[in-house]
């Protein structure tokens, strides 16, 4: 399969042959679905606190946190292009001579149109693009409507422009507070400082490409020393990129690997579970996980802020369990009725199988059952009621042999050509946000190796296509799906307030991202 030239393309990106074999055949074999069990609902797997409850646990976490190291980790790499989609299809069909932006709208069926230009002076964007525009358009007033949409969108997209598409989510105009356009990066830092802060420090971890890490520290540079006046909050921010040794090689639709023009392999990023090499190398006692573009305006922010607060309590009340009982198995000689306790927290609490006949193991067995089970990182993660939003969901779902456990699961691991599993995902109440918050080290403090508790049967094959070529991609385990399946998991009923993601450039219109108009 490998020439002896391919061999030093592989070892110089840091892989070993053998995997990349591995991956090859796992293209072939095909992907193993997820066996889903049930869907994972209120007292059956997810968690739901009264204001009581959420009270105590946010007072919990606020006497804790300063004697805690603790990071926030954003996901932030990759362009916008999939926000501003439809403008391009707009750029690419919309003839100002024939067409009015209504008529476009209506010929399409396309509503997005309509509701962007419709409120363009709700964008967080607007004074810069127009701005931009008249400079580059010296007769813009005198153009009518239609032309007028159109060089307001070329401004904003192409390379002569502004060049939105080319940077990241994060880098993006966010919200506008006044005269003050702000970015998802900087909201970010400010939300830090709400949760993830301690004796009034914020560390911050940024997944970002290479080609845009210049523009995060122009960013960061330009914004630090207010915010942290502002704050009273000293910022560490780290940056890294995905690593190369991560990517994955496709093979053609013959299953032959494929090759670009030059004839060397290509290899392919392989999606966000590449990101657990990154979240290993970090050293907290908690790390929060949180997309970029899941941020909302400051006046907004202290009230979903509460419920990261939430999230972290349950999970530093688990962890003291679990690290209580833990030191008490090396003690020796616990009674059969301790053990029975710590089977049942281990079950019922933690989410994790249990053997049918453990009543059955010697006290010897158990113990080590016990010490093997509770001895893993542990993650709690806020689950919103489904109200159509995409994304995957928190099922019980039955492994390799035979055991059942509490795992987040993306369609694309579901087969939907079986009624039952499809019937399954249609009972499902919740989805998961991508919300987290994470515990890496174990009862004696040190760090756990996160990629011993990686399920690999969990990758994901998807078809793309490669200059006109349809391609079978590998794509690794998910950060939160099968990267953390042999975690411990609790699963928290968060509000839907907590969701507000921005997929596309009119989700900026939400009052979760207007700053000025709410």
């Amino acid at each position: 399969m490998f020439s002896e030239k391919d061999i030093q393309q592989i070892k110089n990106k840091g892989i070993e042959k053998e995997q990349v074999v591995a991956q090859a055949d796992r293209i072939k074999n095909g992907m193993s679905y997820s066996n889903l069990v049930a869907a994972a609902t209120i007292g059956k797997g997810i968690e739901s606190y009264n204001e009581a409850d959420l009270q105590n646990f946010i007072q919990s976490y606020d006497a804790k946190k300063d004697d805690l190291s603790i990071v926030k980790f954003v996901p932030a790499s990759g362009a916008a292009t999939r926000m501003f989609k439809f403008l391009f299809q707009f750029l690419k069909n919309f003839n100002p001579a024939k067409d009015t932006v209504e008529s476009y709208a209506e010929r399409r069926t396309d509503s997005l149109i309509k509701t962007f230009v419709s409120n363009l002076e709700k964008f967080p964007f607007y004074d810069e693009v127009i701005s931009k525009v008249k400079e580059t358009c010296p007769n813009y007033d005198e153009l009518d409507e239609s032309e007028k949409h159109l060089e307001f969108v070329k401004t904003m997209l192409d390379e002569n422009g502004l060049n939105y598409s080319f940077f990241p989510k994060g880098l993006l105009p966010f919200h506008k507070y006044d005269d003050e356009v702000v970015t998802a990066f900087q909201e970010h830092l400010f939300e830090s400082t709400i949760y993830a802060s301690s004796k009034g420090t914020s560390n911050l971890h940024f997944t970002v490409s290479e080609a845009h890490h210049e523009y995060f520290l122009k960013e960061l540079k330009k914004v630090i020393k207010r915010l942290e006046a502002e704050t009273q909050t000293t910022f560490n921010v780290a940056f890294s990129y995905q690593k190369k040794a991560t990517e994955t090689i496709a093979l053609t639709t013959k299953d032959e690997v494929y090759r670009k023009e030059d004839g060397s392999i290509l290899f392919r990023p392989a999606g966000h579970g590449a990101l657990l090499e990154n979240l290993n190398d970090l050293d907290s006692d908690l790390i929060f996980i949180k997309n970029i573009d899941n941020i909302v305006v400051s006046s907004r922010n202290v009230e979903v802020s509460r419920y990261k607060k939430l999230l972290a309590g349950v999970l530093l009340e688990a962890q003291e369990t679990v690290f209580a009982y833990l030191n008490k198995l090396d003690e020796g000689d616990p009674g059969e009725t301790e053990l029975k306790i710590m089977i049942l927290f281990l079950r019922y609490r933690l989410n994790t199988p249990v053997p049918e006949d453990i009543d059955d193991f010697s006290i010897g067995d158990k113990i080590a059952f016990l010490k093997e089970k509770l001895n893993r990182p542990i993650r709690v993660c806020g689950m919103v009621k489904n109200e159509g939003e995409p994304g995957g969901g928190p099922f019980w779902v039955r492994d390799k042999d035979g055991k059942v456990s509490l795992q987040i699961v993306e369609f694309a691991q579901i087969n939907f050509s079986k009624k039952h599993q499809q019937e399954l995902v249609y009972k499902a109440t919740h989805f998961n946000p991508t919300d987290l918050v994470c515990a890496v080290k174990n009862y004696k403090g040190k760090k756990f190796d996160l990629k011993q508790f990686v399920d690999p049967e969990a990758a994901f094959i998807t078809m793309k296509t490669q200059n006109g070529t349809d391609i079978q991609a590998l794509e690794l385990p998910g950060l939160w799906n099968g990267s953390m399946a042999y975690w411990s998991s609790i699963f928290v009923e968060v509000p839907v307030e907590t969701f507000n993601p921005v997929k596309t450039v009119n989700d900026l219109l939400k009052p979760a991202h207007q700053g000025n108009n709410v």
